[in-house]
């Protein structure tokens, strides 16, 4: 028996509704594992078991955090838990109600993703921010989309291909028991009639004054409601000596309740939070056959207008309840006679049998395909659309795929019969920038250093005359201070508390200490923000500071052996010590990652631990430091252009042909033939291919087999969204970029307007603020909200002045920005990568060898894989490619 793992916002023993109703009669078809949010608890995690029917079981995550939902500081203690949940070998249907567990799903190994969405939780109070982003991230993953009613339909059924409406139902024959009218509640015996009642949730959605104002006008009706108080303060609700408030009953009691009322209520505030609901209780009022009054939630209108009656102010609804108690014989009749007909086009037993059913079907599907896949026979021409048969096929030596920096240097490396694709309509990947109102903008920020020789003479031939260098300014703001970057190496300014902390960490790092933090999870740590780094003493991955143990003759290294790093994590403690690790390195570093560091290797780091360099630790705490340290200390930008100056540099030296707008569909490796969305195909001898590692396996398809997709789908990376910024003062800053370990919804100001004289018209100044962002970080807010979300952050931080004006603004979106080093990065990248050699394709760049490149490392990759591609072909002229 199939197992659905379930993972929900509401608990199994809360108010029963849709989960509880639809989950308890698929159990009769799969074995259902319940996971709900978890629960505080102080001490060791653990996870609470309670089987409430046959063939489902609750599982109550109990974390030491203190924090709602499934808020990111669980995630640690909860993807443990999920893992021990999964038995080896076995596929999962996996069904959320709520977005915000997604990032749980990659523990799993999936059969089916299903999306329940009963309610639009965005709407209710206080979502959880990532909440839309993360919708937005599980709307691509899942394969079918079940909701609610019409409305909640129409607002989903355009952004995923397979949605599916599904209104609230009923169970008819439970609720029918309220038709013995002498069965009613025990609740009841000290309670007159008339009684006017409503069941469900009393939070945000319901209307406290309206009912208020019904209990005033009409002191003989009593208003009996029923239910938890959820997210609003009890001290709000009306009290009159006609309302009374039974607290939350269990579902097996409703028909008693009903069964003692004259009038069901449904008094929804018409709010955001009832824009979107389809309540449960309309059918189950209808199944006791009694009149119901409601305000004007949509989908009651559209779905039971006839049957309900509407009021759409407080005195409608008193009158439609006066109504209500006098309605005569024959109405009642006509009345009921609708109920009952509607409640025979409906049941809970036919909406989960519906879902099985498609579920069923969508199975089917992935088998036969998987299948076809499977049986196949290498692929031929016929692969490819058939809509575009009739292009001629055009064949070239080497075919390079993608026009950044890697590929670029590439073709400007190979020979003439060397095809350049790029999907977008100017070469230079992210490497791009943007002319608005006279402001130039990069696809965030880029500077041009090296110690390479060899590259630095490349910028001189690409640029010639339109290359500008200068000194760098690169600071951090923490405590309300500026220090000059790298944080360690400057901390005169911080408060002096901080600063001993710094110092005393870095000599307990080199000396030890009987102080060890424990770092096998980073939940202690998990309420800073997030970061990135690449050098051995670069905390913000920009490689622009040298190694530790090469900075002065007094640092050292030493192996780590037994007592290497475990993570991330664990080297920034032994390698800064914990004052620099609690003050930046730590909140810096999962600011820009998204994740807990514990969940990244260190493999990237070297493999040994650089001691802190001690006299310029406390030298730069002592005084200011005079100059910026490593080697970009000095850095070089297009004078005229933006970085994409330097991209564009590269044109005239290649000799093969570049397309541009050439997005790549299909690659079958079996016949070396690449597939373009406008028709066109080519055949090739070697392919190079700089696209993102994933995207690559994906058009290749079902032509790669079914460990090369795991291993690509197990890669993973974080996004960034950058806010370009035209502000109407000149000279707002003399910083080239500043970096944000603490509350601000940016990582890094990218000052745009400092890279060049010629990046900004008169009178104006260019910022560009860098946020990164994932499935496991969402974007809190986007669009306009994340641009005046950055403006007013700016402001906090002092870079800005409350009256400063927008001259102009603009988004740019780089899914596939860092790519994240976990601890499986390696094992499937290696597996990649042996299955594309066999194939003669040469991988090459940040985003094909899945590695942290800048674009000086980037040109050094595209030269390598020309050299690569040029001992694939020992009989063809060698191309004479310097070292």
């Amino acid at each position: 028996m199939p197992t659905i793992l379930v993972f929900s916002h509401l608990r199994w023993d809360f108010v029963y509704q849709r989960p509880q109703h639809l989950l308890s009669r698929l159990a009769q078809h799969y074995k259902i594992c319940f996971f709900e949010e978890p629960v505080f608890r102080q001490g060791e995690s653990g996870m609470e078991f309670t089987s409430p029917v046959p063939n489902i079981t609750v599982c109550r995550p109990h974390t030491p955090v203190d924090m709602p939902g499934f808020h990111d500081d669980h995630l640690p203690y909860l993807k443990k838990m999920v893992r021990e949940l999964v038995r080896d070998g076995e596929e999962y249907i996996v069904w959320f109600y709520t977005p915000m567990a997604l990032p749980l799903l990659q523990e799993l190994p999936p059969r089916l993703v299903v999306y329940d969405c009963m309610d639009e939780l965005a709407a209710f109070k206080n979502p959880p921010r990532q909440l839309l982003q993360r919708e937005n991230s599980l709307l691509k993953r899942a394969e079918i989309v079940f909701t609610g009613g019409p409305s909640l339909y129409n607002a989903k059924k355009d952004r995923h291909p397979n949605v599916h409406c599904f209104p609230s139902s009923v169970d008819v024959r439970h609720f029918a028991q309220a038709l013995d009218r002498a069965n009613a509640h025990p609740a009841h015996r000290d309670i007159p009639g008339p009684r006017l009642g409503f069941y469900g949730v009393i939070d945000e959605r319901f209307d406290t004054e309206l009912i208020g104002r019904v209990a005033q006008a009409h002191p003989q009706w009593q208003i009996v409601l029923v239910g938890p108080v959820v997210k609003i303060d009890p001290a709000t609700l009306p009290r009159h000596d006609n309302i009374h408030y039974l607290g939350q009953q269990p579902y097996e009691a409703l028909p008693q309740l009903l069964a003692g009322w004259d009038v069901c209520l449904m008094p929804f505030a018409m709010n955001e939070s009832t824009k979107f609901i389809s309540p449960t209780k309309s059918l189950e009022y209808m199944a006791a056959e009694l009149p119901i009054v409601s305000t004007p939630v949509r989908d009651v209108v559209d779905l039971h207008s006839d049957v309900v009656a509407i009021a759409h102010t407080p005195e409608e609804f008193i009158a439609a309840c006066e109504a209500a108690l006098l309605v005569s014989m024959e109405e009642r009749e006509e009345m009921i006679q609708k109920m009952r007909d509607k409640l025979t086009r409906t049941s809970w037993d036919s909406t989960a049998l519906t879902m099985r059913d498609l579920m069923s079907a969508l199975e089917q599907s992935a088998r036969e395909r998987a299948a076809a896949a499977e049986s196949a026979v290498p692929a031929t021409s016929r692969n490819v659309n058939q809509l575009y048969s009739h292009q001629p096929t055009r064949s070239h030596d080497t075919v390079v795929i993608g026009g950044g920096p890697t590929g670029l240097s590439a073709a400007y490396h190979l020979d003439q019969d060397t095809l350049l694709l790029e999907r977008n309509e100017t070469v230079g990947g992210w490497c791009r920038s943007i002319e608005d109102k006279g402001f130039t903008f990069d696809y965030a920020g880029h500077i041009m250093f090296s110690n390479d020789p060899y590259v630095l003479e490349l910028y001189r031939t690409l640029l010639g005359d339109n290359l500008h260098w200068q000194n760098r300014e690169a600071w951090v703001y923490s405590k309300g201070v500026h220090t000059r970057y790298p944080f360690q190496g400057a901390l005169y300014g911080l408060p002096p508390k901080v600063i001993a902390e710094c110092i005393t960490g870095a000599i307990e790092a080199r000396y030890g200490s009987t102080r060890q933090p424990d770092t096998t999870s980073s939940a202690a740590n998990c309420k800073v923000a997030s970061g990135d780094v690449k050098d051995l003493d670069d905390c913000c991955a920009d490689g622009a500071v040298l190694p530790a143990a090469a900075a002065s003759p007094t640092a050292s290294a030493v192996a780590l052996q037994n007592q290497a790093p475990r993570n991330f994590e664990e080297f920034i403690y032994k390698v800064w010590g914990a004052g620099i690790a609690r003050h930046f390195a730590i909140p810096y570093n999962r600011k820009l990652w998204t994740v807990p560091l514990t969940e990244m290797e260190t493999s990237w780091l070297g493999g040994r631990v650089p001691l802190p360099d001690l006299n310029e630790i406390i030298e730069g705490a002592l005084e200011p430091v005079a100059k910026p340290m490593g080697p970009n200390a000095r850095f070089g930008y297009p004078l005229k252009g933006g970085f994409e100056a330097l991209m564009k540099g590269f044109l005239p030296h290649i000799k093969g042909t570049v397309e541009t707008s050439a997005k790549v569909v299909e690659l079958i490796p079996q016949e070396k033939l690449v597939a373009l969305a406008d028709g066109r195909r080519f055949h090739y001898e070697q392919l190079v291919s700089t696209m993102p590692l994933p995207e690559l396996v994906k058009v290749i398809g079902a032509n790669a087999p079914a460990e090369v997709h795991q291993a690509a789908q197990g890669l993973r990376h974080i996004s960034i969204r950058c806010v370009n910024l035209g502000i109407a003062r000149e000279s707002i800053t003399d910083k080239h970029w500043i970096y944000y370990p603490e509350d601000s919804i940016f990582h890094r100001v990218f000052v745009q307007g400092n890279a060049s004289p010629h990046c900004n018209p008169p009178g104006g100044f260019g910022l560009t603020c860098e946020i990164s962002y994932s499935e496991h970080k969402p974007l809190p807010v986007d669009g306009d909200a994340l641009v005046q979300r950055c403006m007013a952050d700016l402001v906090k931080v002092g870079l800005l002045q409350p009256d400063d004006k927008l001259i102009t603004s603009s988004l740019v979106d780089m899914p596939y920005a860092y790519v994240l080093y976990d601890h499986a990065r390696s094992r499937n990248v290696e597996l990649i990568r042996r299955w594309m050699a066999q194939h003669d394709i040469v991988l090459a760049g940040r985003y094909s060898e899945w590695e942290y490149y800048n674009s000086d490392h980037a040109f050094l990759a595209g030269r390598k894989a020309a050299k690569a591609v040029e001992a694939m072909r020992p009989k063809k002229r060698a191309l004479g490619l310097s070292e």
